[in-house]
Formats: structure tokens, sequence, C-alpha cells
């Protein structure tokens, strides 16, 4: 019996091609569904649903306004002087009814509408106390009391800042209930917090204390600081808030100044 002097030759050793085949086959997966290996991002929070904020910030700003309307000189008020401020304290009362403790998660229309006949109410009882204190500035029949007028001048110009304030907090957006439930695509204010990560929580919103100082600000600096508008009524409101406070604090001050003299 004869042995073969000359093997066969060695057969491709088929581990070896199985492992390859694998990582051919890992490399298609990646090419064909990269979305299942990378994570979606995540909406920002103005299109999420987020826990609604409650009033009581709101409310107190109301009535720091309706007291300095109420102690205003009487020819700055519209006539009779009572009407107007207990009217706002009447639809102040509605409103924290609906919402005595629960946060502003649900729209409703009649809420809403009796909101913003709330902030109008505000800002003609303000804008009534503006046009009276410019015409005796200009006329100077604004007396010869510096102190009584700058008192005067400075309420106005606080409760315009309050007033502005509604404005912004009840028209981003929606309103309160409406930034909530994250129904709005596209943000009317941009503030600090919404364009970098780490600097607040994940579902930060804007409260009404934001607004107010964004309106403050704009009072004092007669632009925007850190919170920018971005929409088209945003920079309207803006622009004409910047406005009253430059012309009320400018004939204040210059009529004070030759009281003074």
């Amino acid at each position: 019996m004869t042995t073969d002097a000359n093997p066969s030759p060695q057969r491709p050793d088929s581990e070896h091609w199985t492992e390859m085949l694998h990582v051919r086959l890992e490399r298609i997966e990646d090419l064909l569904a990269p979305a299942e290996r990378t994570a979606e991002p995540e909406r920002p929070a103005w299109q999420r649903r987020t826990r609604g904020e409650q009033r009581w910030a709101v409310m107190v700003a109301l009535l720091v306004a309706i007291g300095v309307q109420w102690a205003l000189p009487e020819r700055f008020s519209i006539h009779p002087q009572w009407l107007l401020p207990a009217l706002e304290l009447a639809m102040m009362a509605a409103l924290w009814v609906a919402h005595p403790h629960r946060r502003i998660e649900h729209t409703s229309r009649a809420l809403r509408v009796l909101g913003l006949l709330l902030a109008a109410a505000v800002s003609l009882a303000n804008g009534w106390s503006a046009v009276i204190l410019v015409r005796d500035l200009l006329h100077g029949s604004g007396g010869s009391n510096a102190a009584a007028l700058l008192t005067s001048g400075g309420g106005i110009w606080l409760t315009n800042v309050i007033a502005f304030s509604l404005w912004y907090w009840e028209w981003d957006r929606g309103g309160p209930a409406a930034r909530a439930q994250g129904t709005h695509q596209h943000p009317d204010f941009l503030f600090p917090q919404m364009q970098q990560e780490g600097i607040a929580p994940d579902d930060w919103e804007p409260q009404y204390m934001d607004y107010l100082y964004v309106a403050l600000t704009n009072a004092t600096a007669f632009s925007p600081t850190d919170t920018m508008p971005l929409s088209r009524w945003a920079k309207l409101l803006m622009s004409a808030q910047a406005t009253i406070s430059l012309l009320t604090l400018a004939l204040i001050v210059a009529r004070a100044v030759n009281v003074l003299q």
C-alpha cells in the first residue's frame, strides 16, 4: 500500500471568511440605517408640553399698578377715578377664581379674552395719565413742586412697565396656557436660557417675572438687552414702549430741572 507524496492543497480558513462576512454586513447596516444608531435630537422646550405657571406674580404686579393709579392726583385719572381700578379688580378676582392655586395649563377662550381685557384696561388708564402729564409739562402747568412732579411721573412710568409686561406675557406664543402646551412652533422672544444648553433646566419656560424684566430693561435701556424680539409684533411693542418711556422720562427730567432752577 503506497501513500501519496504530494498532499492536497490546504483549504481556505472558514472562520476567517466568516469573520470578514460579518464585518461587511455590519458596514452595510451602518450605511443603510444610520438613524438607528444616532439618537434623534430632542425638541426644544417651547415645542414640548411643560408645566404651566401660577398666576400669583401677575396678581402682585397688577395690585401695584392699581395702587399707583389710585394714588395719582385726580386730574391724571379717567373720571370717575374709581371706575377703572374697580373694573380691574373685578377682572382680577374672576381670573383668580378660575385659577386659585392651579397652574395655567388649559386654554379657555373666555379667560384668554378676560386677560387681554385686563391688560387693555391697565394700558388705557395709564395711557390717559401719560397724556395728561405730557400736556401739563408742555404747557408748563405741571406745578412748581418738583417732588410731586417726579413722583407722579415715576408712578406713570412704573405702571407703563407693568402694562407692557402684561402684553408680552399674554401674547408670546399665544399666552401662558399655549406656552405650557407647546402649540407654537417658533418663539416670539428669544431668552438666553433658550439659546444655550446647561444654563437652565431642560424644561425651562419663561414666566411672568421674565417678561417683567424684559419690559423694565427695555424701558431703561430703550432697546433689547439679553432677550431678543423675533416676531414683528414683538418688535413693534418693544419699539412703542421704548419711545413712550424715552419721551416721558425726558419731559419729566427737563421739567423737574427747570423747576429746581
